[in-house]
Order: structure tokens, then sequence, then C-alpha cells
């Protein structure tokens, strides 16, 4: 196949073109199609110039339009690995749907967690006058975005910073270990085992003070023996459980910190000839669709809300954009829902 060369594409309709076909001045369609008030242009020319521009498609220059009128309509996403994950995708989605209800684009940028592109970008982003940025993480962590971000209402999404200077949207990980728990003691389970994550990240604490406090919610005491800790993946859950099933009253029910090491827990129990939810109950945390749903019995787990994290994130950074959100930066927390399949 020859490849097509400039002169092969088709020129695109200008201004020009769309007065020829109106009978009007260029000037006069400059004033219709950019709103000018106080023009005077009578209603039968206004349609004269929009139906030529619809049938010649022409499209004005957006980008010099937004200038003149300070704007952009552009929002800015920023994220470490949030792109490359398979779930976190859904917070992109979130923050985009919401945008575009508002007319509003999102750019977005992909650092894999390399911080001078991350850096570089937020700086070009800036430069495209965006309005806004929000800044997202692929997992619950304390960050410390550019400080660049400064200068434009600016939201972080799954992360927040220590010095709470800027708003931020997290999971609420306590009320999720909270629940969690509580559905295994609603099934009548008094020995619960929590298969914790070793990395000090918030999820880890957030999820175990959840663990508790559901615990004395029910008069249930507190055993330490049934909390271990390890990497979350499928081989720290299939070790934890070894570890915990070995106690002289092993428990009733395994609360993992993740839908990986949920995965490992299955292994291990089908190891020890133990049924799932017959001998021993099972919960996740995340429901990555492609695991909870594909392990069987199907595992019940709490949901990690990207989707309508994303959409919260954009919707208060769209807030501080309009001069709404003029109190001191806080950080909204969203719930988990619970996912109840088979394993409980």
């Amino acid at each position: 196949m020859a490849k097509r060369t400039k002169r092969d594409r088709a020129k695109r309709p200008s201004m020009q073109d769309v007065a020829d076909l109106a009978s009007v001045s260029k000037t006069t369609v400059s004033f219709v199609i950019n709103e000018v008030p106080g023009s005077n242009i009578p209603p039968e020319t206004q349609e004269r110039v929009w139906k030529a521009v619809r049938k010649l498609d022409y499209r004005p220059n957006i980008m010099a339009r937004n200038l003149r009128r300070q704007r952009s309509h552009t929002i800015g996403f920023v994220s470490d690995r949030v792109a490359t994950t398979p779930y976190g995708g859904n917070m992109i989605q979130g923050a985009q749907d919401a945008a575009w209800e508002q007319e509003l684009i999102l750019l977005m940028v992909n650092t894999q967690d390399d911080l001078e592109i991350e850096t570089a970008a937020v700086r070009m982003m800036l430069d495209r006058q965006v309005e806004g940025i929000i800044y997202a993480s692929w997992y619950h962590r304390v960050a410390n975005p550019p400080r660049a971000m400064l200068e434009v209402p600016a939201v972080l999404l799954d992360c927040y910073s220590e010095d709470g200077a800027f708003p931020s949207v997290v999971p609420d990980e306590i009320r999720g270990g909270r629940e969690a728990t509580e559905a295994l003691l609603q099934k009548g389970h008094r020995r619960i085992g929590f298969i914790n994550n070793s990395d000090p990240v918030p999820a880890t604490f957030g999820r175990l003070q959840g663990y508790k406090d559901a615990l004395a919610s029910f008069g249930v005491p507190y055993d330490e023996a049934l909390v271990c800790a390890k990497e979350s993946v499928a081989e720290g859950g299939y070790r934890g459980t070894l570890e915990l099933m070995q106690l002289p009253d092993p428990p009733t029910a395994l609360f993992c910190f993740c839908d990986r090491m949920a995965m490992g827990t299955y292994d291990a129990l089908r190891r020890l000839n133990l049924s799932i939810p017959g001998d021993v109950a099972v919960m996740g945390f995340d429901n990555q669709q492609f695991i909870a749903s594909n392990l069987y019995p199907a595992l019940s787990t709490m949901e990690l809300p990207h989707y309508e994290m994303g959409v919260r994130a954009a919707r208060l950074l769209m807030d501080q954009m309009d001069g709404l959100e003029d109190e001191a930066p806080s950080q909204h927390r969203v719930l988990c829902p619970f996912i109840e399949r088979e394993s409980v």
C-alpha cells in the first residue's frame, strides 16, 4: 500500500470556507461560533453560519479559543502505575466519566514511579494550562507529590500527603476491615484468624484496627495469636494459613488482607483436607475479579471502590476549580462494599 502524503489528505475546512458558504464575513463567523456578547447578529444569520459549520464539519481552533477565555477544559491525571495495574484502570474510568459530564478532558501520564517523569509531567501539564490535577497511586500510601501542583487545584487519589497540603480520596480501610470481620462474626464464628500484610502501609494498620473493632463490638476478646503478618502474595497467604491452623485451638474463619493472599489460603486448606466454607470460612479484600470470582468456591471479599474513588476525586477537583471547596484540605474516605459469594 502506497504511503499517504500530506497532499493526499483532505484539506481541513477553514473559517473563510464557512463564511463563503454562509455568505457572511469571516468576522461574523468568528462572532457566532465564539458567542461574542453584544455582537447583535440576527438569528437567521446565526442559523446560516451554524448550518455551514455542520455541513463542512468545521472545527474551530479550540486551543486558541480557550486561551482567549483563559480556560483549557482539561484536567491532568498523574499516576505512578495505575494505568498498568489490573484493577486501577477503574479509577481512571471513574475520573474520566465524572470529568466528561462537565465537558472536561482528562490528560493522563503514567510515570512508572520515575520521579523525573513525574515532575516533568506536572510541569508540562501546567504549561498546557490544565485547570486542575489529580495525582493518583496504585495502592493506598503516603505520597509526596510535586509542590508545583499547588499552583492549581489538586486532589490526591488513593494516597495522601502527611503535611495535609492537598485534599485526598482514599478507601475507608478501618470500616472495610470491620465489616469484613463482622460478616464472619454474624455467621457465628468466634475464632477468626487475620492474615495481615507485613508492609507498613495504611491498609495494614487500618484493616487490623477494623478487625479489632469488630471483635470488640461482638464482645470477643482480641487474641494476638490469631494474627500473623506475611507478604501480600499467594505464598504469604499459604504460609500464614498453615501457621494459624497449627494452633492448639485453630480458627474457624480466616480474614485475608487481600485476594492474592486468599488464593494461597485456599491451597493451604486443601492441603490440610479442610473444606471451604464447611470447615473454615475465608474472607478476602480487594475484589480482584480475575481472582475472587474464579476461585472455587467463589471468594467473599470487600471491594476496593476504585471507580467511585475516581469519580469522587474528579468531582472534588471540579468543586475546587469552581471555588466551592474553600475549607482546609481534608481526607475523604470511600466505603468498601461487601461482596458476598460462597466462601463464608
